[in-house]
């Protein structure tokens, strides 16, 4: 007879089923009615400090049971819904429910995927996963890549590898210090704040970034950008890296990734593509044209957890010569035994990517895809950006509502009070001040979530739809709520002016 080892972890076989059930009834019920609650707490962080208590860590455990009862209460009461049909703050898709039975089928084996030996078949489902984003964004399967936290990881990975290829070789040994040409990096103004994050953490410093401006469009100016790299080459510097961006966090554009493309091919440099958000658009047929030269590029990021629905983590790293990544991040001391067979093409995650121990990430991406099919995607995408014009529309039939821009699934616009005077540098400071506000009362009323932009000097709202919940009737009461905070808020601020000048 089997004696099993008496300790206060292990839950019974009787016991876990019980549990689990409970807990997936909950979480059922959850999603069921996610509509109709509140889209984010109204308490404030002292109050839910105050919720959970200030009592130290207890010294004896308490039942399971009674954990999860008490928790998920706990996150279904005072949490911020990013699944809930009217949130459209930031780039945080609704997670599809496969992808949360995923995680629990995945932190029940618990495979490490840093070595093959040590997730053998969860290390061949990622790059199977790898494989098929690179097939859905329209470029080679031959791809190699790696599924990473988010957007920062994705790029940063990125980053690296595309250092790797083109400074130095003496940079692994000797630093960037031994370097006596300065490398440089290209990106539109517009370009996410990761690349000030790895201009500095790798040693790179800002002054290494070269802000390209935007054209009348936003894109990037590629002619701007060609200029700049011949500059910077007669003046000794060595650029190495140009970032185009496939759709951009604030307002949705897409660079023009083919003339990028060629600038770099022409002058040796890394092609790297931000398509955090918006890669995945090229697989909507009507879209293809967008992302001309997606398929020259050295490396792209994506994040399933964007706009393929998955739930948070999941970012993506793909680039077109694997062997790069493996030039950037393989080590081997002596306390590893991951060697490899040749047969089928086995790999080691962790010569991938900066983490070693890396948890199964693929397997929601990978369940979400097959469940949906390419078909599948291209449909709820299209509805998002259908949805994102109906907002843009609205705005634009209502008189207190101006729309600004809409691109790929992102609106933005700005509420300006009835008879308002817009003429005058003051009253355009006064409406950037108004919506600031008005973002805030938004975020904080639970009745809608969105966040915000400057676009050409304007403070403005804007809503990115990446929600297989939402409905046009969410966008007609979403419409209908912001003009309504936004008549409070005018109220407040004209008040506070009042009461300031007397």
């Amino acid at each position: 007879m089997e004696i099993k080892r008496e300790n206060p972890i292990e839950i019974n076989k009787a016991d876990f089923k019980k549990i689990g059930y409970k807990l997936i009834d909950s979480i059922s019920d959850y999603l069921d009615d996610i509509s109709k609650k509140p889209l984010t707490t109204s308490k404030s962080p002292k109050e839910l400090q105050q919720i959970l208590g200030n009592q130290s860590l207890p010294e004896n455990g308490l039942p399971a049971e009674q954990l999860l009862s008490t928790t998920s209460k706990l996150l279904f009461d005072y949490s911020l819904f990013n699944g809930h049909p009217k949130f459209f703050g930031f780039i945080t898709s609704s997670a599809a429910p496969i992808g949360a039975l995923a995680d629990l089928l995945a932190a029940s084996i618990n495979a490490n995927v840093g070595g093959q030996i040590l997730s053998p078949i969860a290390t061949e489902i990622e790059k199977q996963t790898i494989r098929w984003l690179a097939e859905f964004i329209g470029v080679s399967p031959n791809y190699g890549g790696i599924l990473v936290s988010g957007g920062n990881m994705a790029n940063f990975t990125a980053f690296l590898a595309a250092r790797t290829a083109k400074a130095p070789k003496s940079i692994k040994e000797d630093g960037l210090s031994s370097t006596s040409n300065k490398l440089i990096t290209y990106c539109s103004k517009s370009t996410h704040t990761w690349i000030d994050k790895a201009a500095i953490l790798f040693g790179h410093g800002t002054k290494s970034i070269r802000w390209i401006p935007t054209d009348s469009s936003n894109k990037m100016d590629t002619i701007i950008l060609e200029q700049t790299i011949k500059d910077d080459i007669k003046k000794g510097h060595q650029p190495f890296m140009v970032v185009g961006t496939a759709g951009d966090v604030s307002t949705g554009i897409v660079d023009n990734l083919e003339t990028i493309a060629v600038i770099c091919k022409s002058n040796d440099l890394w092609f790297h593509i931000d398509g955090a958000y918006g890669a995945p658009a090229a697989v909507i047929p009507e879209l293809k044209s967008l992302f001309n030269g997606i398929k020259e590029a050295d490396s792209i990021a994506l994040d399933p957890h964007k706009w393929l629905y998955s739930p948070l983590e999941a970012g993506c790293t793909l680039v077109k010569n694997p062997k790069h990544l493996i030039d950037t991040y393989s080590s081997h001391p002596e306390y590893y035994n991951f060697s490899l067979t040749e047969e089928g093409g086995s790999l080691n995650y962790f010569e991938y990517g900066l983490q070693n121990s890396r948890g199964f990430r693929a397997l929601k991406v990978w369940l979400a895809l097959q469940q949906m099919g390419s078909k599948g995607y291209v449909k709820l995408m299209k509805e998002d950006i259908e949805l994102s014009k109906y907002f843009y529309n609205l705005a634009k039939k209502n008189t207190e509502l101006e729309p600004i821009t809409q691109n790929l699934s992102i609106a933005t616009l700005r509420y300006i009070p009835e008879n308002f005077q817009q003429n005058g540098k003051k009253n355009e400071t006064y409406l950037n001040t108004l919506n600031e506000a008005l973002v805030t009362a938004l975020q904080n009323s639970g009745e809608m979530f969105l966040s915000n932009a400057i676009v050409v000097n304007k403070y403005c709202l804007r809503t990115c739809i990446v929600n297989f919940r939402t409905t046009k009737k969410d966008i007609e009461e979403s419409i209908k709520i912001i003009v309504k905070e936004g008549r409070k808020t005018h109220i407040k601020l004209q008040n506070e002016e009042h009461q300031g000048k007397v």
